[in-house]
């Protein structure tokens, strides 16, 4: 899986950027990213997610049985998901979803749930998916994205930035190495990012993350690692849902 974000949809933390920036000969801009997605995952799906949004791309093959890719969208909520969620059933029964529904319906009705009724925060909705995943959600009437990955690293997940600051994920380190020379590294484990909260760790919520910086093997920043400061908490208050809320759900959401 593949996706790209502009910088005013989804901003990567400052320390994931290298010094050295892109390396050159990256591939640069949406288009041309995406291109070579398709051109070396045959049989790839792309979706442009509008001006400024970005664009998902994914593919159904060579990938591992036991943590499948899954792609889904309702009402203009695009999702790639990949793992699998252990308590699906129970899931389908808090969201009220069929018995056929799967990790993506899940995910899309858990974010709905978030955005429209939900006085909770995203780090509950996370903490409550069992199981291996890493997902890419974005809701195109809000701008606004969902990603998170789970706490053991389960599914192999990588982040970084390019020469123009979008934000580039896949679960291919290659794919993003190519977009972001040096400025990537692996999604943080037990950890999520919304647009307007940022990274956020969702096993420690009230705590800050920390930017360690990454180091190659030729003793060159590439990135960095995102860390619980254990001594380092936020501003004592009840943690938001980061999501923004559609029509009266914002009115509501007040009260909480």
């Amino acid at each position: 899986m593949l996706a790209v974000f502009d910088r005013t949809v989804a901003e990567a933390p400052e320390g994931l950027k290298s010094p050295e920036g892109a390396a050159s000969g990256a591939v640069a801009g949406v288009g041309p990213i995406m291109k070579h997605f398709a051109g070396v995952r045959e049989g790839a799906v792309i979706v442009s997610l509008g001006s400024p949004g970005g664009a998902i791309g994914y593919d159904a093959n060579h990938q591992n049985p036991l943590l499948p890719r899954l792609f889904g969208a309702v009402n203009d909520i695009f999702c790639v998901f990949e793992g699998q969620l252990e308590n699906m059933a129970q899931l389908k029964q808090e969201y009220g979803l069929s018995k056929m529904a799967d990790e993506v319906a899940v995910l899309i009705e858990a974010y709905k749930t978030l955005r429209d009724r939900g006085p909770y925060p995203p780090s509950k909705v996370i903490r409550d998916l069992n199981g291996k995943f890493a997902f890419v959600l974005f809701d195109s009437t809000q701008s606004s994205t969902f990603i998170a990955t789970d706490a053991y690293g389960g599914v192999p997940f990588f982040w970084g930035t390019d020469s123009e600051d979008r934000m580039i994920l896949s679960d291919d380190v290659e794919m993003v190495k190519k977009a972001c020379g040096k400025s990537f590294a692996p999604f943080p484990k037990g950890c999520f990012f919304t647009t307007k909260l940022g990274l956020n760790s969702f096993e420690h919520p009230n705590n800050e993350l920390k930017a360690m910086p990454r180091v190659d093997s030729q003793g060159q920043v590439c990135g960095a690692t995102f860390k619980v400061d254990n001594e380092n908490k936020k501003e004592l208050k009840k943690e938001k849902s980061g999501i923004p809320r559609n029509d009266s759900a914002a009115d509501w959401s007040n009260h909480y």
